[in-house]
Formats: C-alpha cells, sequence, structure tokens
C-alpha cells in the first residue's frame, strides 16, 4: 500500500461546509489526510460494490471507490461518481456487510442527486448567515447594546443549524431508502447497516470534538434506525449469509490496513506466531517488513505464498519488500508473476514498471514503458504513471515522447507553464499529425487557456 499524493480539502456532504456556515472548522478542514491506492483493498471494494452497483443503474466500474487513510470513521460522496472511505471505517466494520450497508448508503446519496442539491442548501444557508450577522450589526448600532447583536445572531445561527441538520436528516433518510433498495435488489441482508447506524447512535452521545466525522456530516436519528431495522424484518434476505471468500476478504482487508498505517510494535503484538490463520500472518508479514527484518518478512510470506500460490497480493508484496528493501532485480519475477494473474489491474503495472525502470537494463525499460501504457488505458487519469512514463522514455532515448508525458505530468499537477514549455518540445520531435503530435498540441492548447485563466 502507498501513498501517492495529499487532499486538498475534500467536499463532504453536509459536513465539510457546515463550519463555513458557523465559523467552526471541521476536522477535515484542520489537516489534510492522504489518498492511498492498494490493489487487493480496492478490488475488495468493488467485489462489494458491484451487484449494488447495477442495482443503481450504474456499470461497476462507473463509480469510483477511493481510500484515504485516516484513522476517523467517515465515508462520503464528492465530485460526481466518486465515494470516498476513510481507512478507519473498513478497520472497524466488523464484517463486510457493515461496509456493503454504508457503501449502498452513500450510492442513494449519488442516485438522489443530493451532492448538488446540498450544495445549494450551503449557499443558502450561508446567505442566511450574513443576513443574521447584519441584524445583530444593526441592532448593536440601534440599541448601543453589544448583548442585543449577540443574541439576535446566536439566535439567527441556531435557526440556520436546525434548517441545515432538518435538511441533512431528510437526506439521510432518503438515501438509506435508497440503500435499502439496492441491497433487496442485490440479495444482500441490511443488517449491517443497521448496526453501522446503532453505533452512530452511540456516537451521539460523546462531545462533539469527539465525535467521528460521520456522525457529524450524517446525523442519525431514530427514526432511520427504525426504518433500517422494520426493512430488515421484511426483506427475504434478511438472514442471508455473506459468502465465506467475502468474509474471508474483509478478514485481510482489514489486517492489511492495520498493519500498514498502526505502529510497527503494536502491529507485531497484535499479530503473534500463535495464530496460525492466514489474515494473521498476512498482517504480520507487513509488520515484519516495516520492522525492518526482511529474512522474517521474506519466509513469513514464502510460507503464505506455498498455501496460496496464485495469489496475486501475497505476490505483490514480496516483490515490493524486495525492491523497497535494494533488491530491485530480485523483485522483478513476483510483481511479473502478480501483473499475470491480475491483468487488468493499473497498480501492479506501475509498480512493475517501476522496478523495471531501476533496474537500467534497456529491455527492462521497454518492457516498463509497454506496462506503463496499458496502466493508462486502465487508468487513464493515473498520473503515476504518467510520470513513470516520462522516465522510461528518457532512458530509452525516445526524448519527444518524455517530453510529451512530462507535459501531460505537469498539466495534470497544475503547472501549466512547464506544460506548455514539454509540449512545445515534444512537437519538435514528433511526427506532424501523429496520434502523439495531436496530443501535445492538445496538451498545450489546455496549457495556454489554463495560464490566462488563471491570471
Amino acid at each position: 500500500m502507498r501513498a501517492i499524493l495529499r487532499i486538498r480539502q475534500p467536499f463532504m456532504i453536509a459536513a465539510a461546509l457546515l463550519g463555513t456556515v458557523l465559523a467552526c472548522p471541521t476536522n477535515a478542514q484542520q489537516s489534510a489526510p492522504g489518498f492511498v491506492r492498494d490493489a487487493e483493498v480496492e478490488n475488495i471494494l468493488r467485489v462489494y460494490g458491484a451487484p449494488l452497483f447495477r442495482a443503481a443503474g450504474f456499470e461497476p466500474n462507473a463509480i469510483r471507490l477511493h481510500l484515504i487513510a485516516d484513522k476517523s470513521l467517515n465515508a462520503f460522496v464528492a465530485n460526481g461518481l466518486n465515494i470516498y472511505f476513510h481507512t478507519g471505517l473498513l478497520v472497524r466494520a466488523d464484517d463486510a456487510s457493515q461496509v456493503i450497508g454504508v457503501m449502498a448508503h452513500e450510492l442513494g446519496h449519488i442516485t438522489g442527486g443530493h451532492l448538488a442539491r446540498t450544495e445549494d442548501r450551503i449557499r443558502q444557508a450561508q446567505n442566511q448567515s450574513i443576513a443574521t450577522f447584519l441584524l445583530g450589526a444593526g441592532a448593536a448600532i440601534l440599541t448601543g447594546r453589544g448583548d442585543a447583536a449577540a443574541a439576535v445572531i446566536a439566535g439567527g445561527q441556531n435557526a440556520v443549524m436546525a434548517s441545515f441538520l432538518q435538511y441533512s436528516q431528510t437526506q439521510e433518510s432518503a438515501a438509506d431508502q435508497a440503500g435499502l433498495k439496492f441491497m433487496d435488489a442485490s440479495g444482500v441482508s441490511a443488517r449491517g447497516l443497521g448496526e453501522f447506524l446503532r453505533v452512530l447512535e452511540n456516537q451521539e452521545l460523546l462531545a462533539v470534538g469527539r465525535q467521528d466525522p460521520y456522525m457529524r456530516s450524517h446525523p442519525v436519528t431514530r427514526q432511520r434506525i427504525d426504518t433500517v431495522e422494520a426493512q430488515v424484518a421484511r426483506s427475504p434476505y434478511a438472514d442471508a449469509k455473506l459468502p465465506p471468500n467475502i468474509v474471508e476478504m474483509h478478514k485481510r482487508m482489514r489486517v492489511k490496513l492495520a498493519a500498514f498505517l498502526d505502529p510497527v510494535p503494536t502491529v507485531l503484538q497484535r499479530h503473534s506466531e500463535s495464530d496460525t490463520s492466514i489474515a494473521n500472518r498476512y498482517a504480520r508479514a507487513i509488520g515484519l517488513y516495516r520492522k525492518p527484518d526482511l529474512p522474517a518478512a521474506l519466509a513469513t510470506i514464502d510460507d503464505l505464498l506455498a498455501q496460496e500460490p496464485r495469489n496475486p497480493y501475497f505476490h505483490e508484496l514480496r516483490g515490493q519488500m524486495l525492491f523497497e528493501n535494494g533488491k530491485a532485480a530480485e523483485s522483478v519475477e513476483p510483481l511479473q508473476t502478480a501483473v499475470r494473474l491480475l491483468p487488468d489491474n493499473a497498480l501492479l503495472k506501475i509498480l512493475l514498471s517501476q522496478v523495471l525502470i531501476e533496474t537500467n537494463d534497456q529491455a527492462a525499460i521497454r518492457q516498463a514503458i509497454v506496462q506503463l501504457e496499458e496502466a493508462r488505458k486502465i487508468e487513464d487519469d493515473n498520473l503515476s504513471a504518467v510520470r513513470f512514463l516520462a522516465i522510461a522514455y528518457g532512458r530509452d532515448g525516445q526524448l519527444a515522447m518524455a517530453a510529451l508525458s512530462q507535459a501531460e505530468f505537469a498539466l495534470g499537477t497544475g503547472r501549466n507553464s512547464e506544460a506548455k514549455v514539454q509540449a512545445d518540445k515534444a512537437l519538435q520531435g514528433l511526427k506532424s499529425g501523429s496520434p502523439a503530435w495531436l496530443r501535445a498540441q492538445d496538451l498545450k492548447s489546455q496549457a495556454e487557456i489554463r495560464s490566462k485563466a488563471s491570471q
């Protein structure tokens, strides 16, 4: 699992801008946790979500799933068809049905168009707050008393807050109803959603500063819980059990995330050698690798591979262990195996390509270019692939293609002037009218437009 970038204050349904209305910053605004990418965790979440997405009328790949390395219990939708999960929610969910319930609920926000409506409501609330402030200032001027202004402002803010929370609770109930429909259509029990709402109900007893963000962005009422529990009682899938492979997936996801994110001593203490389950040994291998104790980590992962030789994630971890301990040449084989077992995964292709580039072998570098171009077809917005393509093309002597990739990376990271310079370099070396030349022209035009817009 690798962190790849930082979040720039994501918009969270209801919560992220409630602080704007009440001049009180949320936890998300106080710190900027990082996005993380992990092939296994993302694939597990996609397995959870695929039946729900189909039930909602979406192609499974239409909904983008994102991970945020944050221990708080939170999930939200943003920027269209995107669902974001804090790692803390995934680790703390006792079973997969709870995550599926949250995913169904967030999908309900998407199908209900709640994001756009919430933005409108926030603007209304902001206008109300401004009006309240002006009324308070007028009261102070007319009476000469500051306490009169404070009373007007406090009363107005309470009214704004009550109005907004009432609206938010209406959205939450609507998202619940949609999520329940999606779960029934998928043959999944909604018990997990009910269990999760009861966890949130307990959060209401905590002081606001100690509540998880999900509590503040998804207000819970007893009516919501009663509605979900009533649906569970009526549903023919109330007691439906998740398949054993899903149960095992969830165990592995939880321990893997915690093993990468928790302090190493905690990981190794939690996962002792006496527990021989696959999930426990998996977490222990990660802890040993982070310690670092490479021989013990390799011995543990090799033991797991002997038991599951076709597990691409075990091969990935072995390759990552070797690569990050300066053994690039030795890491190629396990990563090639991982890609062969999971050929449509962009993250595995990018990691393999990074290793191939580091070997400084010309044939390996050309293989890296092939893998990276394939990764771009799978994830056309993956800037890591673009960055490594620039390196690989440069080391292969294809300087115009390297400049093209540098231009694309610069544009994707907001450096418009550099993007224009690199696009010009690419145009000088590429065949006029070729697809790459046309792409360079497009990048140059986009860079110029964005530069003018920012002036």
